[in-house]
């Protein structure tokens, strides 16, 4: 079995849908399709949230009208025959009928939830019915039935493989199964999500649990690509990664892929493939513990950094000093991206300043602290780099790069570099110039 991974650009619009339904017309096998929201919806559902808070029915009213509008025009375009086209229009209807009850509710976390997965309950349903009306048998899944995932950091993935089953046991026989990414329930049983972009997460986190021959992430780039295309001209997509050198990407900021996504494939070794729905026949990147090529692969980068330093000329080197520091960063379940010490002070960077201020005056105890905002890690990654003699030379092309902390050692797969967020696109290009252009270390590249 595949497990087929397909993102909101992916099934935007009804053009877009068909295609999809092509892909998988191609491509043998039992598969499992795991789809996000129609793009833009998402949005429109956390903005009705937002609404709830304010108790403005109102607009709640309109984005829904606005959604049902969306939708039914989507099931005319695909969906001809008229009591499939009823049956998805009354489904849609039912859905959000339901939404409009929810959003009486007073604001919470459930709430929150039960309202921004409403997306894909509706495309999926939708796409079921699409591909009954063009003749291919599938099957339509709730992943409520079996997306039970209390831990999101350590996924029980044999529990969701055991709730999978159950939820297929008495279906009819098809090589093809329908359900949403996204959703989940939580420790209480109750609806919740993967967060944002989690549907790469659902995605593998099923394949896992069905223990699938790969997972294929279709989105709309070609793979990962060597540096950011958004900001880099000339990019290209890189064939393959090991499973190491995609995490330390997706965690450091390349957008096309979630970072959590990788864990539950590596402790099956299932290979992950990452392929654009636009121009299906591209190889783009395969991710798996096979490792055919070493050295540097490349440049990613992640906004949104606050580096803080911590001056303290008499307890830096007292025992226990680092412990200390460490707990008020993990009662606050802030994560720190680098660290770098001295003998009178220590920095570190974080990407989540929800708890900043809170962090800093428990901090205050310890030092004189320094806060600077709109930072960017800039993370080069290639498998072996730290291990290679000739990554001395990448400190050489710094020179003209103004770098505020240097993260060497802690992965043998990454080097970090903190710069001024300002400079990010600079550094970006002046980086890829050198390393991928003017090739100045051949043995990487």
């Amino acid at each position: 079995m595949k497990v087929l991974k397909f993102g909101g650009t992916s099934v935007g619009s009804v053009e877009s849908i068909r295609n999809v339904k092509n892909i998988l017309a191609s491509r043998e096998g039992k598969k499992v399709l795991v789809l996000s929201a129609m793009a833009g919806v998402t949005n429109k559902l956390v903005e009705i949230t937002e609404l709830i808070k304010s108790e403005d029915n109102l607009a709640i009213a309109n984005i829904i009208a606005e959604l049902k509008e969306k939708h039914e025009n989507t099931i005319d375009s695909l969906i001809n025959e008229p009591e499939l086209n009823i049956q998805a229009k009354n489904f849609v209807s039912k859905v959000l009928n339901n939404l409009k009850e929810v959003c009486k509710s007073n604001y919470s976390e459930r709430v929150y939830a039960e309202v921004v997965t409403t997306g894909e309950t509706m495309l999926t349903y939708i796409f079921s019915t699409f591909l009954t009306n063009s003749g291919i048998q599938n099957n339509f899944l709730n992943a409520k039935e079996f997306m039970q995932v209390s831990n999101l950091e350590n996924p029980d993935t044999n529990l969701v493989g055991k709730l999978f089953q159950k939820s297929i046991e008495n279906l009819e026989a098809s090589d093809i199964y329908i359900t949403q990414g996204f959703v989940r329930l939580d420790a209480q049983n109750s609806i919740s999500t993967l967060k944002r972009g989690g549907s790469d997460y659902s995605a593998t986190i099923l394949a896992a649990a069905v223990e699938a021959e790969e997972v294929q992430i279709w989105t709309d780039i070609d793979g990962f690509h060597n540096n950011d295309p958004r900001y880099v001209e000339n990019t290209h997509a890189i064939a393959e990664l090991s499973f190491e050198e995609a995490s330390e990407l997706a965690y450091f900021g390349a957008k096309i892929l979630h970072p959590q996504t990788i864990s539950p494939v590596i402790k099956k070794q299932i290979p992950l493939f990452l392929k654009n729905t636009f121009t299906p026949d591209l190889p783009g990147t395969r991710i798996s513990a096979e490792i055919h090529s070493r050295g540097l692969k490349a440049i990613s980068a992640k906004d949104g950094i606050t580096a803080i330093k911590i001056k303290s000329n008499r307890m830096l080197m007292a025992h226990g000093f680092l412990k200390k520091i460490f707990e008020v960063f993990d009662k606050y379940e802030t994560a720190i991206d680098m660290i770098t010490t001295s003998e009178i002070a220590i920095s570190l960077t974080i990407d989540d300043d929800r708890n900043l201020n809170e962090i800093l005056e428990e901090l205050n105890d310890y030092g004189e602290i320094t806060v600077e905002k709109d930072h960017s890690i800039i993370c080069i990654v290639g498998e072996g780099l730290i291990e290679d003699k000739s990554t001395s030379r990448l400190f050489e092309l710094l020179n003209d790069i103004s770098v505020r902390m240097i993260s060497y050692g802690g992965s043998n797969n990454n080097i970090s570099l903190l710069v001024d967020t300002k400079n990010k696109v600079q550094t970006l290009k002046g980086l890829n110039r050198k390393l991928f252009e003017e090739r100045i270390m051949p043995q990487f590249v």
